[in-house]
């Protein structure tokens, strides 16, 4: 049968577009194409700091949500919920959604509260962690009067008048009341904790002689040990400090039970997409390394630390362990 040439026309034109057997073979053959990662962030994200305006941890919080929010497009923004020495805070990020529009930032004392006391979450079942950007270190002090100069002096000096010397710390439970007691045991001290509503009352009591001993994060002290009102006889971190290049490490010092950093850690709640944090923890890295940050760290008495997800996983967990152990040893109980 002979076609119309008009038809014959169009038939040719549409087989000339359509796949020949073996290109139809040869896309059977060719794997899918992957599915994208779904996009991060959709919204605004909240960053909890459990803890009031001001302090180093809001400081910290503040830096990092405008450079993600610079970074990304859209706005990230700290929330201070406070209460519960940080537990409040803590408990509602436990309980948001894990989809990347809730970060938490914390310190030690994300370990050391629940270890301590009931806490309205789990450290390990509740949250994934992100990272650990930075730390400070932890300072033993004692008020100008007090004969000790070094860490054995004031061993030598709690031993010789047992039961006379007190120290201070910012509260309860929290890590240099713990790393103390550590130490306290170890050698056998006798010696009494005094708990004071957070480190700058437990400082400003040191700096007043109220108490002669204490121990204390490096960021509240570190003004009042530059114009020598407190004396510093050892930082816990693992190198000295470039601002106090004569005070000693505590393991230096002859006592490495006390060695320990302050850290301030990024945790999201637990579900959150693999994706998600690994983008999150790549730019927080990244943040942290640029100078101006590196400035900001530096007015804060901070210092870069480098940790994986799966690092601050493993350390979260050993931690946990070592205070609830301490807690037992020295027969520390919540009032």
């Amino acid at each position: 049968m002979k076609l119309p040439r008009r038809r014959f026309l169009h038939l040719a034109a549409a087989a000339a577009v359509l796949p020949t057997l073996p290109q139809i073979a040869k896309a059977q053959t060719l794997p899918a194409p992957a599915l994208s990662a779904p996009a991060w962030p959709t919204r605004p994200v909240r960053i909890i700091v459990p803890f009031g305006p001001g302090g180093p941890t809001d400081i910290f919080g503040r830096l990092i949500a405008q450079k993600l929010s610079e970074q990304s497009g859209k706005q990230f923004y700290v929330e201070n919920i406070l209460g519960g020495a940080g537990n409040v805070g803590t408990g509602q990020a436990a309980r948001a959604a894990p989809d990347g529009h809730t970060i938490l930032l914390n310190v030690s004392a994300f370990v050391t509260n629940p270890a301590f006391t009931k806490a309205p979450y789990d450290p390990v079942g509740d949250f994934a962690p992100v990272s650990v950007p930075v730390a400070s270190a932890i300072a033993i002090l004692v008020h100008p009067s007090v004969p000790a100069r070094t860490m054995a002096d004031l061993v030598a000096l709690i031993r010789a008048n047992p039961g006379k010397y007190s120290y201070a710390t910012g509260g309860a439970g929290a890590q240099p009341h713990l790393a103390f007691e550590q130490f306290r045991v170890s050698l056998g001290l006798d010696i009494v904790h005094v708990p004071f509503n957070g480190a700058g009352p437990a400082v400003a009591a040191l700096v007043a002689g109220h108490v002669m001993i204490g121990i204390s994060s490096l960021p509240p002290a570190m003004e009042q040990i530059r114009e020598r009102n407190l004396r510093a006889l050892a930082l816990t971190s693992k190198t000295r400090s470039h601002k106090l290049p004569d005070i000693p490490t505590v393991a230096e010092a002859g006592y490495p039970v006390l060695e320990g950093d302050q850290w301030l850690g990024v945790f999201v709640p637990v579900g959150t997409p693999r994706e998600i944090i690994s983008t999150l923890h790549r730019k927080i890295d990244e943040f942290v390394a640029q100078q101006d940050m590196k400035a900001h760290l530096e007015a804060l008495d901070f210092y870069p630390v480098e940790s994986t997800p799966e690092a601050f996983a493993e350390r979260i967990k050993s931690e946990l362990a070592t205070w609830r152990n301490v807690i037992r040893m020295a027969n520390i109980r919540a009032e």
